[in-house]
């Protein structure tokens, strides 16, 4: 079967503007980035963790420049893609949690929305770019707790201000891709843009806090009972390096053939990968060295949804990207390298080999 790959060539000497680089899939972008040959800018804030990805793996010493700085400025993030001058921008910089939201709502829309109006509308003074994608999340679509998965034409919505802040950045992006960056004027204006839809992402060096391996592994290397919320929710899980492929793929399709793999697209896990929180944990559980324990939270919490799962039919069809590694796969690596952490390896060398796994597995499947 041909596969669309990441094509470490197509990315040496690229100048990539990447916002959220300071964050757990931000931190593995820019790595799997500038181990490539890629001449990354980040545009993020500090980083919301300690410790994070972005420390321990060292990634600030192997970027062209770090800005530290919020993206709800416009001024500053402005004169950083000038200064920049980059071929692709790929945003992921965003208030990223469910919870958070409810307590939080105006941050949570000033970031995701407006934060995605001011790199739209930025890029338009910078006649560098050619491909953009947009970073926004499963949760974007207006849940009916279906059990097929959702496509990419389906409705935007939103339950909550996390979800209804990344539908509204969908909605943001189309509007500025058909108002300023038409198909229509390509051979004008010369930038391909899309948005690119993840499921619940999971991996080594994520320690943010109400997300649940994260809080599996406090609980399990703390020694406590870890406490669960809706534990028959399913999720679509994978593992980071799985979505930050297709964003690859995705950003190399459109810096090549621009409008044409414009749109929204999702990349999400196989359909069986789509599993419940119980199921997750006690994969964890398994492959935890000694024994640990989890209980369910019975007092009554916010709403989340309880059923969501994506179709990526489109983004194998088109792209000819897929998910590559099990559920299981992911989460032995999860624990793998938080082991590795926890006996004060090399974490910036161990990264760099699970991605050099991830790559090599790609090329065997394909071979």
């Amino acid at each position: 079967m041909d596969a669309a790959r990441v094509e470490p060539f197509f990315w040496q000497g690229k100048r990539v503007f990447l916002t959220g680089h300071t964050g757990f899939k931000g931190g593995w972008l820019a790595l799997w980035l500038v181990s490539m040959g890629a001449k990354v800018t980040g545009f993020a804030l500090t980083p919301n963790t300690n410790p994070s990805f972005y420390a321990v793996s060292s990634i600030e010493n192997y970027l062209e420049r770090s800005y530290i700085a919020n993206i709800t400025d416009p001024i500053t993030l402005r004169q950083a893609l000038l200064d920049a001058k980059p071929d692709i921008v790929i945003h992921m910089a965003a208030q990223s949690l469910v919870r958070y939201g409810y307590k939080h709502p105006v941050e949570t829309y000033a970031t995701n929305v407006m934060g995605t109006v001011n790199v739209l509308e930025n890029i338009r003074r910078v006649d560098t770019v050619r491909a953009v994608v947009i970073v926004t999340t499963d949760k974007c679509y207006e849940n009916k707790e279906w059990h097929w998965g959702y496509r990419e034409t389906e409705p935007m919505g939103g339950h909550d201000p996390y979800s209804s802040s990344k539908g509204c950045a969908e909605l943001v992006t189309n509007a500025y891709r058909t108002s300023f960056f038409s198909p229509l004027k390509y051979m004008d204006h010369g930038v391909g843009i899309a948005t690119a839809r993840a499921g619940n992402v999971i991996g080594g060096g994520d320690w943010a806090f109400d997300r649940l391996i994260p809080d599996a592994l406090k609980a399990f290397q703390a020694q406590q009972v870890l406490k669960i919320r809706q534990p028959l929710a399913v999720r679509p899980w994978q593992h980071v390096l799985e979505p930050l492929s297709g964003y690859l793929v995705l950003a190399q399709a459109l810096f090549v053939n621009g409008t044409q793999f414009g749109g929204a697209w999702n990349f999400g896990p196989r359909d069986e990968d789509a599993r419940s929180v119980k199921e997750v944990i006690n994969l964890v559980v398994n492959y935890w060295e000694t024994t640990v324990r989890w209980e369910e939270i019975c007092s009554e919490q916010p709403h989340e949804a309880t059923l969501l799962k994506l179709d990526c039919s489109k983004a194998r069809h088109h792209l000819k990207w897929f998910p590559r590694w099990t559920l299981e796969h992911s989460v032995k690596n999860i624990v793998q390298w938080h082991n590795e952490y926890a006996r004060g390896s090399d974490m910036r060398d161990f990264s760099l080999r699970q991605i050099e796994e991830y790559q090599n597995f790609e090329l065997n499947y394909l071979s």
